[in-house]
């Protein structure tokens, strides 16, 4: 199937769209500047306080997730850093080329996010992203988070209610393996891999998953764009890693 071919494309949008490990790390060293913690050492925390079993709606679990750091890491653990690390995602930055690939996207797919993150942090990403979405899907009005198959099932009934498209319609664009590419794999969901971590070690702050193999596989938002807006008459199959 071409990439021209698809109507809808729902996306997941921190760590896809929105760089939350540069966030996350911005605030810890501009909240504790004296830190000797190393980058790879705070997202590894990171990744395993929100697969502890105790993770709760996000990103209000990120108060939860400072207590569960601080002490392991040696950083100074209060309320008020727990509650700045929370709020910092109205800070998180899009990456580079985001706002750019949506603007040229939206001229051809209606845009939906489907993201765990709640409504009043979707508002702040979607503001930071230039507001391009079409239809705006939060956690919150999900009742569930992914890899939940019920996430998939609710976005489906929206965009099918609201614009009449099937799932064959639909193209799930992503980054994390755990959350999206593998469970929409399951259900027979064409996908999209953005594998921002391309160029380095480990998952980062993602948690970790065996890798499923996507439909189609890029480094960038920006490079699915390109791949979008060539002829119509130029194949298009999943870019070889």
């Amino acid at each position: 199937m071409s990439l021209q071919d698809f109507k809808v494309l729902t996306f997941d949008v921190v760590g896809t769209l929105i760089d939350f490990e540069g966030g996350m790390l911005a605030y810890l060293r501009s909240a504790v500047p004296g830190a000797r913690v190393s980058d790879d050492e705070f997202l590894a925390a990171y990744r395993q306080a929100r697969a502890d079993g105790h993770a709760g709606w996000y990103p209000d679990d990120l108060e939860r997730c400072w207590h569960a750091i601080a002490p392991a890491l040696g950083l100074p653990d209060s309320d008020a850093l727990a509650r700045g690390l929370r709020d910092s995602v109205a800070q998180w930055p899009a990456f580079p080329d985001s706002v750019e690939a949506l603007k040229r996207l939206r001229k051809r797919f209606k845009l939906v996010t489907m993201t765990n993150a709640q409504q009043w942090a979707l508002a702040h990403f979607d503001k930071t992203l230039g507001s391009p979405f079409d239809m705006l899907l939060s956690c919150d009005d999900a009742l569930c988070e992914k890899p939940d198959a019920r996430y998939f099932a609710y976005a489906r009934g929206r965009f099918e209610g609201a614009w009449g498209f099937k799932q064959a319609d639909n193209l799930h664009v992503a980054q994390s393996q755990y959350h999206d590419i593998g469970i929409s794999k399951q259900l027979g969901i064409a996908t999209c891999w953005i594998e921002r971590r391309h160029a380095q070690k480990g998952s980062g702050g993602t948690i970790e998953s065996k890798r499923t193999e996507p439909d189609y596989h890029f480094h960038t938002l920006a490079e699915l764009a390109d791949a979008v807006g060539r002829p119509h008459d130029q194949p298009l199959t999943a870019k070889p890693r």
